[in-house]
């Protein structure tokens, strides 16, 4: 018979899991808190219950809810499981147990915290398995004591946390209205201590023996009550009502009616009188201009539409920061280079191109000047399908500074070299290798699986070197570095003077250039003609020159030869110094923004056969050619030292010596403290022009030579380069020596860039933007190191609101307003400076002219002053006597 059951109280708290320790050192739970030293809690798993048949529900109940397990059982578990065994955290309790046998007891109700509890001690479990007899009153005692027995906790203070119950309070609480009266009552200082006489008074003269004080009604405390709650609810009356229309008998009605006419007599005259006639001579005017814009206008517009922005675009409209794209670099050709020209290919999505030269000074070049010539100059084309390998190279004579794109043909390239030299490339042969890019690197993605050292090198890889065309003259070019290098539109073409005149080739021939030796140059990519004709074996001889098989005899030509069509130098007037120009812009750089349609279309023409224009030039300019006589001549030029120059290209003849010289420049102001790094024309505004340079950025209008729209105050780091949008009028980037790009809109801010982002950590030496669809535009940023940047312009940067071209515009003209009104007061002011001048020296100058009388007095009066001297004279040397009565005048 199994043995009696200890009675156990249960517990109502929640189940809670315990985590023993692993380690051997660690002493097992110590249950002397809960007046059980010899119990020790046990978790055991599933496998445990299994392994010592002590399965819960099925090995102990609540019946029997404890096993005798062996100590031999559980050393074998050691040795098995070791660490991982559910006896290991009493570990050294079993290895000091005295006994064969321990006792495991099952926890149903968790008294102890886990599921299982052993004990620990001999004398532990004999109480456990022989309970001692209690008595029967006492275990009666113990049936009527509840299980849950109330335990005192002292309470805990905690932080008051208001709910509003106070503000209730408070409204409830009655307050005074009105302020409490204070009463001050004194008497004088003097009778402060006064001696007090007291007198004795019979008390049988007073009824009853003593004096009371009786009360009086007093009128100041009659009312009641003061202050009343009172609560009022304004109900409103309800009122039924009803209506019907009276019900009336239909009838049917007709009416019919006809236009009042005037009679045959009436329209004859109405027709032939002055009254009909002005007016059709006042109104005919604006009916025809409104029946012109019912033809001109779009009667399917949707006018709802136009009210506010679209809203389709991927971005979001909260990101106001340039994403980084790509950025392409080159281990061995840019090593200790830096980009010093980016230009975007007109038409091929994609690719671009970077002119790279060595970052020396100029004494380090000369010292170096051996080792740079075995460095090859380049041009590298960079695509975006291929961030790794250049695309193509075009070699040079030496290192390029700017390059461009000719705008009729995109294979058509002309760069500026630091030399002087003018060089020519054509890259037609090779257009279809740039066309096929994408193909080619996506029939290359398979292989890119491989590693690197399987690879096996491709030709498609390999960068392709293209020579030159074509080098100007050396001794008839520029002397110094070219700093600038424009394309003349295909509208146009000037001849050795300056004049204008009408372009009937429809390609662009010519190109202008600015240097450091102080000259602006024309230059004319047609062979010149020859004044004497020359004979055949001559021809024959230029003929047969040899050319290399890789380069194309496009401006074979123009190979050291060519000399500028026309040099135009800027000079300081007074001195016999020149202004060096670094930067300039043509008033048709505008129309290069427009011409990239025209040139895809004349690509395709290409494509289908026609002949390149470019390959059979005629010589020189026409000699009966249009000219242009309205045509603006004049031109933006920025100089070395921060001046902004607004001349003219066009000739003059000198009167002294009979030779024709530059024109002086129409004006010349000196706004940026260094050199001008950019001259740009808007986009959206012909005649806007932004110049950076210095510490400082300026906006200029042409035709106002008061001086710039907006001049910008000095930034914390130098500017270096700087671009308009392509797409928003009021927006310019402004890139900074210390590789952080100057954002500004002039919507939001005119004061100070709208933000500034940092894009590397060297100095930023050129931007370039470029929009390839409504929703995806890049802005291409170089350094000084070498890498080029692609980054994507943002939504907010890139879409335009609906009428922002008029707000910049309504701004400019603000502005020159302001120019206006700052002049005018200028010249006011000169004219009180100089009217206040000439009052001080009237002041200063001027006498006091006297009258005719004021003259005869005065000289009375003088002359009777002497006359009172003698007198006196006289009187003193006793020659008159004092008693004598007659006067001395009636003696005289």
């Amino acid at each position: 018979m199994a043995p009696k059951r200890q009675k156990q109280k249960s517990s109502k708290r929640g189940k809670t899991k315990i985590t023993l320790p692993v380690s051997e050192e660690a002493e097992p739970v110590n249950m002397e808190s809960m007046g059980h030293p010899e119990i020790y809690p046990l978790v055991l798993t599933n496998k445990t219950q299994e392994i010592f048949n002590c399965r819960i529900d099925e090995d102990v109940t609540d019946e029997q809810p404890y096993k005798l397990i062996k100590k031999e059982d559980i050393f074998a578990d050691f040795e098995n499981r070791a660490a991982v065994s559910d006896f290991y955290p009493v570990k050294k309790i079993i290895q000091e147990y005295p006994g064969d046998e321990l006792l495991l007891v099952y926890d149903k109700d968790f008294k102890y915290g886990l599921n299982f509890y052993l004990i620990g001690t001999e004398e532990g479990k004999e109480n456990y398995l022989n309970p001692p007899e209690v008595p029967e009153a006492q275990e009666e005692y113990k049936e009527h004591i509840p299980e849950d027995i109330y335990i005192y906790k002292p309470p805990i203070c905690k932080p008051w946390v208001s709910l509003g119950s106070e503000k209730e309070i408070e409204e409830e609480s009655v307050k005074e209205s009105t302020k409490e009266i204070t009463y001050m009552i004194s008497r004088k200082r003097s009778e402060f201590g006064a001696p007090v006489k007291f007198s004795d008074q019979n008390a049988s003269s007073v009824k009853d023996a003593y004096i009371e004080c009786t009360a009086y009604p007093d009128k100041n405390f009659t009312l009641k009550q003061l202050e009343r709650d009172v609560g009022m609810q304004v109900v409103p009356k309800i009122k039924d009502t009803s209506t019907q229309t009276r019900w009336t008998y239909p009838k049917n009605a007709t009416t019919q009616y006809y236009p009042r006419e005037f009679s045959e007599e009436e329209k004859e005259a109405l027709g032939q009188s002055k009254t009909l006639t002005e007016f059709l001579n006042n109104v005919s005017i604006s009916v025809e201009i409104a029946l012109q814009q019912n033809e001109i206008m779009n009667t399917f517009i949707n006018d709802w539409k136009i009210l506010a922005e679209e809203e389709g675009t991927f971005g979001d409209k909260t990101d106001t920061h340039l994403k980084e794209y790509q950025s392409f670099t080159h281990l061995h050709n840019l090593t200790e280079k830096m980009i010093t020209c980016v230009s975007w290919h007109p038409i091929i999505y994609g690719l671009i191109a970077v002119s790279v030269a060595v970052r020396l000074s100029f004494e380090e070049r000369v010292h170096f000047s051996g080792k740079l010539l075995l460095q090859p100059s380049l041009i590298l084309f960079w695509s975006f399908s291929d961030p790794i390998h250049p695309q193509l190279m075009l070699e040079s004579p030496d290192d390029i500074f700017c390059f461009q794109f000719c705008p009729s043909d995109p294979n058509i390239i002309a760069g500026g070299c630091i030399n002087g030299q003018i060089v020519m490339w054509d890259i037609t042969a090779h257009a279809d290798r740039i066309e096929n890019i994408k193909a080619d690197g996506s029939r290359s993605k398979n292989v890119t699986l491989k590693p690197m050292f399987l690879l096996e090198p491709e030709s498609n890889k390999e960068a392709m070197y293209i020579r030159h065309c074509a080098v100007s003259s050396i001794e008839n070019g520029h002397r110094k570095v070219i700093t600038d290098i424009h394309w003349l539109p295909d509208t146009f073409e000037i001849n050795r003077l300056g004049s204008v005149f009408e372009n009937r080739s429809g390609i662009s021939c010519q190109l202008v250039t600015c240097s450091a030796d102080c000259t602006i140059c024309f230059w004319d990519i047609r062979p010149q003609k020859a004044l004497t004709p020359q004979p055949p074996t001559e021809k024959k001889k230029e003929e047969s020159i040899e050319v290399p098989f890789d380069v194309p005899s496009t401006f074979l030509h123009l190979n050291l030869s060519w000399k500028p069509l026309s040099k135009i130098r800027l000079s300081k007037g007074e001195t016999t110094l020149d202004h060096c120009p670094t930067k300039l812009s043509l008033s048709e750089d505008s129309l290069l923004y427009k011409a990239q349609d025209k040139m895809l279309a004349q690509s395709k023409a290409t494509k289908a056969g026609e002949m390149n224009p470019y390959q059979n030039l005629e010589g020189g300019l026409g000699n009966h050619l249009k000219p242009i006589d309205d045509f603006c001549t004049k031109f933006f030029v920025g100089t070395e030292e921060g001046e902004v120059i607004y001349t003219d290209w066009k000739m003059e003849r000198d009167p002294e010596t009979g030779r024709f010289m530059t024109k002086k420049p129409v004006s010349l102001y000196t706004v940026h403290d260094g050199g001008v790094h950019t001259v740009q024309r808007s986009p959206f505004y012909k005649d806007i022009i932004l110049t950076v340079g210095g510490w400082n950025v300026a906006i200029w209008k042409e035709g106002i030579t008061t001086g710039p729209l907006l001049q910008s105050s000095c930034a914390p780091k130098r500017y270096t380069s700087g671009h308009w949008s392509l797409t928003r009028p009021g927006v310019f980037y402004i890139g900074r020596e210390d590789g952080y790009i100057d954002i500004w809109d002039l919507l939001e801010k005119t004061h100070e860039p709208a933000q500034s982002q940092n894009i590397c950590i060297t100095m930023i030496t050129y931007i370039k933007p470029w929009t390839f669809s409504a929703k995806q535009q890049f802005i291409a940023i170089a350094d000084y190191y070498g890498t080029l940047h692609i980054l994507e312009i943002p939504w907010t940067l890139s879409r335009p609101s609906t009428s922002e071209v008029s707000s910049i515009s309504h701004y400019f003209e603000r502005e020159v307003k302001h120019l206006e009104y700052v002049e005018q007061r200028k010249k006011i002011r000169e004219e009180e400076k100089k009217e206040m001048e000439l009052e001080i020296e009237k002041k200063k100058v001027k006498t006091y002219q006297k009258s005719k009388e004021q003259l005869e007095a005065e000289l009375k009066m003088d002359y009777e002053s002497y006359l009172e001297l003698e007198k006196d004279i006289l009187i003193h040397l006793g020659l008159i006597k004092v008693k004598e009565t007659m006067s001395y005048m009636e003696m005289i």
